[in-house]
């Protein structure tokens, strides 16, 4: 009897066990096919992304013959908005639709900018110097002078002589449309000063994030009768969107120079602003010498706080990795240009002064208890940040 009962139990447990192979064999199966509908919707929504790319090419090459402008907000307002209701209509998060379709509408514009860059060819067989052009934002205005069809020349210490580029400027001559001077501060004051004497006939502008260790040898252009400008691009060389961008052009006693480097980006969306030099670098000690200072006194504190990185990177919060994110891509850049920027501004000591009375207010506020004095500073930003929008 007890041998009988073994038996059966041995059997049910085979069937068991059988059951549960046949079982995950079937659900393998049907992974299997999930994954496979899976990758075709996938590739269905790559070839829709190739049609869209399509028409888009097709809209763009419209609006150049008709003169249209390139971006059409209250058109991006719509499709937005139309995407949301139908992604809220089909169970989908909104947000996902939005941002997804923003990725769309960045990449059309893209192709939508350089396609007109191209057609309008401000180049038309004119020349170009870059004098440090295989830098980092001397290699983007070469690559953007290339585009619009410049016959471009590059002048860069780290190039070899060989057609098209030269080591040292001087062999590249100034026999060039456009001269553009786009090495690090202090050797572009020096530049430009050469330059004077040597009278370029062609347009002749810096990028220099800052202009005063630049006036002499922009004041010098000037008075040798030169086109000279100044230009101070608000992007970094991985840009590949002007749209939402600034560009700053700084008149150096020239106007016809000045009105000839905009046109230059005439093709583009990136917004134009004029400024004078005087105000140029009092206000870029606050919109680069401020922010630059806040990041870097930021990942000091964190690396010499003693605290393990991983650490903090398992507890943070939402404003800790936002600051991290910005503090990090400072910390990657070139400490030289940041140091410049800091040390050879004439305004730059008052920011970094400000930084310092506002960080030992805060302290004096929070070691004193005096939550009323802490209420009101944060108040007193929030009003004075309201009206940037």
């Amino acid at each position: 009897m007890q041998q009988r009962a073994a038996c059966s139990a041995c059997a049910n447990s085979c069937k068991n066990t059988v059951a549960l192979e046949e079982n995950r064999f079937d659900a393998l199966m049907n992974l299997k096919n999930l994954r496979k509908h899976l990758s075709s919707v996938d590739l269905k929504i790559v070839e829709l992304i190739a049609e869209r790319q399509r028409i888009v090419g097709e809209i763009g090459r419209n609006k150049q013959s008709v003169g249209t402008a390139t971006r059409d907000y209250a058109r991006e307002k719509e499709v937005l908005e139309l995407g949301r209701e139908h992604a809220i209509a089909h169970g989908v998060d909104p947000d996902l639709a939005e941002g997804i379709l923003r990725q769309l509408i960045r990449i059309s514009l893209e192709s939508q900018e350089r396609d007109r860059v191209v057609a309008e060819a401000k180049g038309n067989g004119r020349s170009a110097l870059v004098i440090g052009g295989a830098g980092k934002m001397g290699g983007w205005f070469r690559d953007f002078f290339i585009s619009q069809g410049f016959d471009t020349t590059v002048a860069d210490r780290s190039v070899a002589d060989e057609p098209g580029q030269f080591r040292n400027w001087t062999d590249a001559g100034v026999d060039f449309d456009i001269i553009v001077v786009a090495t690090p501060l202090a050797v572009s004051g020096r530049i430009l000063a050469q330059l004077a004497v040597l009278k370029p006939a062609g347009l002749v502008f810096d990028i220099g994030s800052l202009k005063t260790p630049l006036l002499d040898g922009l004041h010098e252009l000037q008075q040798a009768g030169c086109k000279v400008t100044s230009l101070h691009p608000m992007y970094g060389p991985d840009t590949r969107l002007l749209s939402g961008r600034h560009l700053i052009f700084c008149d150096a006693g020239n106007s016809e120079a000045t009105a000839l480097a905009k046109e230059l980006f005439s093709a583009t969306m990136v917004e134009r602003i004029d400024m004078s030099l005087d105000d140029h670098d009092r206000l870029i000690a606050y919109v680069l010498g401020l922010s630059h200072a806040l990041n870097i006194a930021f990942f000091t504190a964190l690396a010499e706080s003693g605290e393990a990185a991983p650490k903090l990177a398992r507890m943070s919060s939402t404003t800790f990795d936002s600051q991290l994110l910005v503090s990090g891509a400072v910390a990657e850049d070139n400490p030289h240009l940041y140091f410049e920027i800091q040390h050879l501004n004439k305004f730059g000591l008052g920011p970094l002064d400000a930084l310092t009375d506002a960080a030992t207010r805060l302290r004096t506020l929070v070691a004193n208890g005096d939550e009323q004095g802490f209420v009101e500073l944060m108040q007193k930003g929030r009003d004075y940040l309201a009206l940037r929008s």
